[in-house]
């Protein structure tokens, strides 16, 4: 399949580009960086907000699919995070209509219900609950894409990410850890599972102590192969643990909405 990826060249990008090629999949790079040294396919240097950008990299080559993986990875600003994940999200959901290209798998996260209290398994049935301005950006993306989903017939799988690390390091991550391999066992199979419409998977590894649901995913194709329990014993236990577990979105959940018009007094 021949796949854009945007904010290719960020932490998850490069990971899941690399295994993309990998698995035989032809890769286009979109991010406001340049292409990270070795990478050796189509490149487009631009912003996602741009829709005129985005449109002209539709144009310069047939697309398949589309990886949606740029947005500011922190809290920010409400116009910050809406711009970042919303309407980066809208420009490449109208280039999609424009060049009839059906499927899009978009980089969620678990921030999307970060408010929801601990409880055995969170699945997809979980109302938004998000727990920072992050989080309203991704459930108003989710938003856009079953919008679209229904208004033009695509396919859109968003992927609500837990903690993508090389290993995980606090106790939270023995439940929300998704490792780089499953990271992009994930992707390939929000790509190519038939016709999902609009769905919504938890991007975690098959974790024993997993707060989240992997049926969504399962269904879909997704089968995790790792699990944080292998790194528990060297986990240190940190004062800050069960606050971290009271509710699903973490240290987020704990963190103070931004407020820049209080700031500036």
């Amino acid at each position: 399949m021949r796949v854009l990826v945007t904010g290719a060249a960020g932490s998850i990008g490069q990971v899941v580009t690399l295994g993309l090629l990998d698995r035989g999949h032809e890769v286009i790079g979109l991010d406001r960086m340049p292409a990270p040294d070795g990478f050796e396919g189509v490149w487009h240097t631009a912003d996602c907000a741009d829709a005129d950008a985005v449109l002209d990299a539709f144009a310069a080559q047939p697309v398949e699919g589309v990886v949606h993986l740029a947005g500011h990875p922190e809290e920010a600003s409400l116009p910050d995070s809406l711009t970042s994940h919303v309407v980066t999200t809208a420009a490449l959901l109208d280039a999609m209509v424009a060049h009839q290209v059906r499927r899009m798998v978009y980089a969620s996260s678990n921030h999307a219900v970060g408010r929801t209290p601990r409880r055995d398994l969170v699945s997809d049935d979980a109302l938004p609950r998000p727990d920072t301005f992050y989080g309203v950006g991704k459930v108003a993306a989710e938003a856009l894409l079953a919008l679209y989903a229904d208004r033009y017939d695509l396919d859109a799988v968003a992927c609500r990410i837990g903690s993508f690390l090389p290993e995980p390091s606090t106790t939270r991550h023995l439940s929300t850890w998704l490792s780089h391999d499953d990271g992009v066992r994930m992707i390939e199979a929000a790509l190519t599972a038939t016709a999902p419409g609009f769905a919504v998977l938890y991007g975690i590894s098959a974790n024993t102590r997993a707060w989240w649901d992997l049926a969504p995913g399962r269904a879909l194709g997704y089968e995790p192969q790792d699990d944080a329990e292998r790194w528990a014993a060297r986990i240190p236990s940190r004062p800050e643990d069960d606050a971290e577990a009271a509710h699903v979105g973490g240290p987020f959940a704990l963190e103070q909405f931004y407020r820049p018009a209080l700031d500036r007094r």
